[in-house]
């Protein structure tokens, strides 16, 4: 298989399960026992958080391990909420993850009350908008940093300084971009982030939120007083570990991949548009993540040019993973501005740690030809 859908999730990397294995076997004692099986746990818990903290620039207290990036988002928004006692204006972009819009969601059947800001066509943040949306109640912002959809980076340094000007925390989900992009918590001063390992070469089942010292977490989970009292529940221990060493790799090797990510990404987009010249790429015009194209051609369904490309091997995605099995346009590619049957068309090309440029070359032949196919050129 060629796989090309590391934005829903991507391979185990082979150090990773080698750093993971001994956890499910010999050091098998819960991380909270003081025992020598406990302790060879809480050192492997501890290792994971040292190396967390020290690449994006935190204390290792500011981060709180949590199973994935969706509860890393529930605990940063609901704990906001409840802080307040529901009461008060939550303001978030548009083009946000399931996991915050859904909160969002409910959270206004409880009595917040919810502005979303919108993109331009390019799938940007307007930061002036953004600020003459923010309220003297507004207990919260939420902006991802990376769409997981377009790979569109938002001007998250700016944003974070107005709300700092303001008062008021800044969420920035990174699942997608974390270890793809620097992301210098201290000095962009920001209030919560969310990360997942699942994006980067990690196992599925581990994510983490990183807390500004000012902030007190409210828990979601309450039971044992795990993560220093802000997430209950005995730890993920050999998901945690392997965060740990997946996020090291990924910045250790986070400029090789991103120049030939980049590389592969002209080539890809260039034949493209050269052999289907009604070809659009989503974001374009804006910075991007490297390994990231959404593509959208008129007359085509995304969904079936993905299930096409699977009979021949090929594994690419028709919009967020959250959201598969529902045939719909992309909610992002109709807030950028795409009429529902455009939106329909767009498919999404992401690319990851073992990807090789023989496969890049196959996949861009067979995508040419399963799209001229469907379209009876």
């Amino acid at each position: 298989m060629i796989y090309l859908d590391h934005n829903a999730s991507s391979p185990l990397r082979p150090e990773v399960l080698q750093a993971m294995q001994p956890f499910f076997s010999e050091r098998y004692g819960n991380p909270s026992s003081v025992h020598a099986a406990g302790r060879a746990c809480r050192q492997g818990i501890d290792e994971a958080r040292r190396r967390l903290a020290e690449l994006i620039g935190v204390h290792d207290s500011q981060i709180v391990f949590t199973s994935g990036g969706t509860e890393a988002n529930n605990l940063a928004i609901f704990s906001q909420a409840a802080r307040h006692a529901f009461h008060g204006h939550l303001l978030v972009s548009a083009i946000e993850h399931p996991s915050v819009l859904q909160c969002c969601t409910l959270l206004q059947r409880l009595g917040i009350q919810i502005s979303r800001i919108p993109v331009d066509a390019n799938g940007v943040i307007n930061p002036d908008e953004l600020l003459g949306h923010l309220r003297s109640d507004t207990i919260l912002v939420a902006v991802m940093q990376a769409n997981n959809e377009t790979g569109v980076l938002q001007p998250i340094e700016t944003i974070a300084a107005q709300c700092r000007q303001k008062g008021i925390p800044l969420l920035c989900d990174a699942v997608q971009s974390f270890g793809k992009v620097a992301i210098p918590f201290a000095e962009w001063q920001l209030s919560l982030l969310s990360l997942s390992a699942h994006k980067l070469g990690g196992p599925k089942g581990a994510g983490a939120l990183v807390v500004d010292k000012s902030l007190s977490i409210e828990p979601l989970l309450a039971g044992g007083g795990q993560e220093r009292g802000r997430r209950s529940g005995t730890e993920n221990v050999p998901a945690i570990v392997g965060f740990g060493v997946a996020a090291h790799l990924a910045a250790e090797q986070r400029q090789e991949m991103t120049s030939r990510w980049r590389g592969w990404q002209a080539q890809l987009e260039q034949q493209l548009q050269t052999a289907l010249p009604e070809l659009q790429i989503a974001g374009q015009a804006s910075e991007r993540l490297a390994n990231t194209s959404a593509l959208l051609l008129p007359g085509l369904h995304g969904e079936t040019l993905v299930m096409s490309l699977d009979l021949e091997g090929i594994a690419i995605s028709s919009g967020s993973a959250c959201g598969s099995g529902r045939s719909r346009p992309s909610p992002v590619m109709l807030e950028m501005g795409y009429d529902p049957e455009l939106a329909s068309s767009m498919v999404r090309v992401s690319m990851g740690w073992n990807n090789t440029q023989e496969e890049m070359e196959r996949f861009t032949k067979s995508l040419i030809k399963g799209i001229k196919r469907l379209l009876h050129w």
